[in-house]
């Protein structure tokens, strides 16, 4: 997957929220994308999404729900150990109140919480809030 792929899908959801926009077409899409999407459905960030034609290029439309305030994948991946994400969290987000770091591990692509619960460390694919 195309590191800049995962960043421009999450800046076209940040900007489409700026907008006011009910929903966003993203494309191309990745596995690793639809995971992430995955974990913002999981913690109310967005409404829902649903994959058109995933076998060829293939599309996602995200619905919004208006929470997100920002939103970026790293196009650098960055080693995190376990003990290492608190951390790291602090460094990304604003608050500890908001906001998700997600990291892919052994385990799957999880958030930071997850992360902490299980013991396993990964490297840092983005984060939102």
């Amino acid at each position: 997957m195309g590191r800049r792929i995962l960043n421009d899908a999450l800046r076209a959801i940040v900007n489409a929220e700026r907008r006011g926009k009910a929903t966003v077409e993203l494309q191309p899409i990745s596995t690793v994308m639809s995971s992430f999407l995955n974990i913002m459905k999981y913690r109310g960030y967005i409404k829902d999404f649903q994959l058109y034609d995933p076998h060829r290029v293939g599309k996602i439309k995200v619905e919004l729900l208006g929470r997100v305030n920002d939103c970026r994948g790293l196009t650098y991946r960055q080693d995190v150990k376990a003990r290492e994400i608190e951390g790291y969290t602090v460094h990304a987000l604003p608050t500890r109140q908001w906001g998700y770091v997600v990291i892919t591990t052994p385990d799957g692509v999880l958030d930071h919480e997850e992360a902490l619960r299980r013991n396993v460390g990964g490297q840092v694919l983005g984060y939102f809030h």
